[in-house]
């Protein structure tokens, strides 16, 4: 593998100025932290066989009635609640081990599984959040290449809590590694974010503006369990079209 003097990151702070083709054979990170990355992970630690993002509500449907019923759940949210007719939300404390273990999970949310469908044709996708920071900077550190970083944000919108986690992997990797970082503007204002709000993560979330409003429909658990940092071990990585723990590094996910 070639090695180049240094690496680039690109960070964006929403899915919406991106397409397929352009992140088509990129190393991507997407983050999702409130809750979408936290239930995928929580997931797959607890047993599910995969989790098969879509983007809507009639692709979850199609494709639940192609599988068989008995090994395959819905689960998703539309507004932070769950979809009528899904077995589970978005809540991480939903992906129980006696629930999901061994389970397909079809997984359709308003931010997160849209930002992950958008880079179906990377070489690398892995999802991130404040729960598996340092399997994810472990990743990258063993991969040495450039990577873009994705953060869904709320219906096309910044979120804080997603741009100062892509501030904290940054600033993490750059600890691990002997090459220079080189960022885009959006990278360098995620870095200098993470340093104002890092050091606080829940209080970042309560005073989030995604953050405000799960606490206000009752997902107040949900912040602690979000804002936890490496509470979860592995790493979901996108193979094919579904998500699973991730493989060796250099593994095409085609």
């Amino acid at each position: 593998m070639k090695v180049s003097k240094h690496i680039r990151v690109d960070v964006f702070f929403t899915p919406l100025e991106l397409d397929e083709m352009y992140l088509k054979d990129k190393n991507i990170v997407v983050i999702d932290v409130l809750r979408s990355s936290a239930s995928i992970a929580t997931a797959l630690q607890n047993g599910a066989k995969e989790i098969i993002p879509v983007s809507n509500i009639e692709s979850a449907v199609k494709i639940s009635g192609s599988l068989f019923g008995d090994v395959t759940l819905r689960a998703g949210e539309r507004n932070s609640k769950m979809i009528d007719g899904f077995n589970l939300g978005n809540s991480p404390a939903e992906f129980a081990q006696d629930i999901v273990k061994g389970k397909s999970i079809i997984f359709m949310t308003t931010n997160g599984s849209g930002a992950i469908l958008k880079g179906r044709y990377a070489k690398n996708l892995v999802v991130a959040s404040f729960v598996n920071l340092s399997a994810v900077i472990s990743f990258l550190k063993t991969l040495v290449e450039d990577f873009v970083i994705i953060c869904a944000g709320a219906e096309n919108n910044f979120c804080i809590e997603d741009a100062v986690c892509a501030g904290k992997i940054i600033e993490g990797l750059k600890k691990e590694i002997d090459h220079p970082l080189i960022l885009n503007d959006a990278g360098s204002a995620a870095v200098a974010l993470n340093k104002h709000h890092g050091r606080s993560i829940l209080k970042m979330l309560r005073s989030s503006e995604h953050g405000k409003y799960l606490l206000e429909i009752g997902f107040d658990k949900d912040l602690k369990v979000c804002g936890e940092i490496d509470s979860i071990h592995i790493l979901p990585q996108l193979m094919g079209n579904v998500l699973r723990i991730s493989k060796p590094v250099g593994i095409s996910s085609g």
